[in-house]
């Protein structure tokens, strides 16, 4: 299981949000590119950036900071926030990120969806499925959805999408481990999809947990304000992967 480190940015900031609520936002002092830096220096091989301002928008916002990290970084870089068009995803793949992130368009317009899936190769999108008590939120976790998140998911997996990052917005920023139930039920929803994990990481035993779910698709978990707080280390939560 891969650890993610994530970078949210918002403003040309770092940020982490509490369970998604733009109110409830820490602003840390280093920089997007300083801590692409750090996160590359301590062995992540993916970097998870977040365009807060795009979720918003509907469209990428910071794309030169993003561009900067990914030209400073040995390591891959994926993005997501207000990726909802087919410019959207050459303008990121043009600030070079490996692969992008598809959320609310996913739900928002399904024609739309189906056609970037079939104009893609499966390596170069996910989908970013961010659930409120099982359903599906967008626009920045700002609107709660009637769609069902694990419907969602196989129906992308028939579509072709192998990649699904799945977020349980209750546990995010809380430090109080993943919804092991939830991530189970996922997993085994699309057995054949890679699953990453979202939301809730504060320390060694809660990836543990999630190894301990014996589920052989769950190959990632992403962790922000647990590292960003210094609640832990990167290299704890790559021990704890790795045990």
């Amino acid at each position: 299981m891969r650890v993610i480190p994530a970078i949210d940015i918002r403003r040309g900031k770092c940020v982490r949000l509490q369970q998604g609520n733009f109110e409830r936002e820490t602003v840390y002092d280093s920089s997007p590119l300083e801590m692409g830096r750090t996160w590359d220096q301590a062995g992540a091989e993916l970097i998870h950036i977040v365009d807060l301002d795009g979720a918003k928008a509907g469209s990428p916002r910071n794309l030169d900071s993003i561009a900067e990290v990914c030209r400073t970084v040995s390591c891959q870089c994926e993005l997501g926030g207000g990726i909802r068009s087919t410019a959207d995803i050459e303008a990121a793949h043009n600030a070079g990120v490996a692969r992008v992130i598809l959320g609310s368009v996913l739900v928002d317009d399904p024609e739309l969806a189906a056609t970037l899936l079939k104009d893609f190769d499966t390596d170069e999108l996910v989908a970013g499925i961010d659930a409120r008590n099982g359903r599906v939120a967008i626009h920045g976790w700002q609107e709660d959805s009637t769609i069902d998140a694990v419907s969602l998911a196989t129906q992308l997996f028939a579509q072709g999408l192998r990649t699904v990052i799945y977020t349980d917005i209750s546990r995010d920023g809380m430090f109080t481990g993943s919804n092991l139930e939830a991530m189970a039920v996922m997993c085994d929803a699309v057995p054949k999809a890679a699953v990453i994990a979202s939301g809730g990481i504060g320390c060694g035993d809660d990836i543990r947990r999630l190894v301990a779910l014996q589920r052989s698709n769950l190959t990632g978990v992403i962790v922000g304000k647990a590292l960003y707080d210094g609640r832990v280390t990167y290299a704890e939560l790559k021990a704890a992967a790795e045990e």
